[in-house]
């Protein structure tokens, strides 16, 4: 079950441009605290601030196999995709029971903050890259649907319905 504070499809704020920070704060950690909390809770691997309803662009996840737990990003940027690709299967926690295959790079180089406000560059591939990539996604109103080929999105197009009336039905 995904906890109430994760906004679900179709919510608009899923669909926007997310603000930088700027500045590590206490609001900042606070926030990224409580990231990390609710996409452990949800039992996900990857949240970013916008599917709380906050749009700044901050991401988390956790990779334990990775060494990558609990790991936060401000300001994430994508400086580098490798040409090579592959289709991997992806779900989200604003589209919950939705799966499909995606296709993204191998490879990625991010740059991002961390918590302690020291710039980092992370040489990612596999999965790793995969969710970097989903997640920052998110932070530029992107989701994972929006890069499905139309024989995938013909796939999906029930349960997103579903989810469409499930959102209305609450929002109105």
């Amino acid at each position: 079950m995904v906890r109430q504070d994760i906004k679900i499809y179709p919510d608009p704020v899923l669909k926007k441009n997310s603000e930088e920070v700027k500045k590590v704060d206490d609001n900042t950690l606070a926030l990224i605290k409580d990231m990390l909390e609710i996409m452990k809770e949800a039992g996900g691997i990857g949240l970013a601030a916008p599917q709380l309803g906050i749009s700044k662009r901050i991401i988390v996840l956790s990779l334990k196999e990775k060494s990558f737990d609990r790991l936060a990003l401000i300001d994430p940027v994508i400086e580098f995709f490798s040409k090579e690709t592959v289709f991997m299967e992806e779900g989200c926690l604003s589209l919950p029971e939705i799966n499909a295959k995606v296709e993204r790079s191998l490879k990625v180089i991010v740059k991002g903050i961390t918590r302690s406000g020291r710039l980092v560059e992370i040489n990612a591939e596999n999965l790793l890259a995969r969710v970097l990539q989903h997640e920052i996604d998110h932070l530029n109103g992107v989701l994972f649907i929006d890069r499905l080929g139309s024989q995938e999105k013909k796939g999906v197009e029930n349960d997103l319905e579903a989810l469409y009336k499930r959102y209305s039905a609450l929002t109105h």
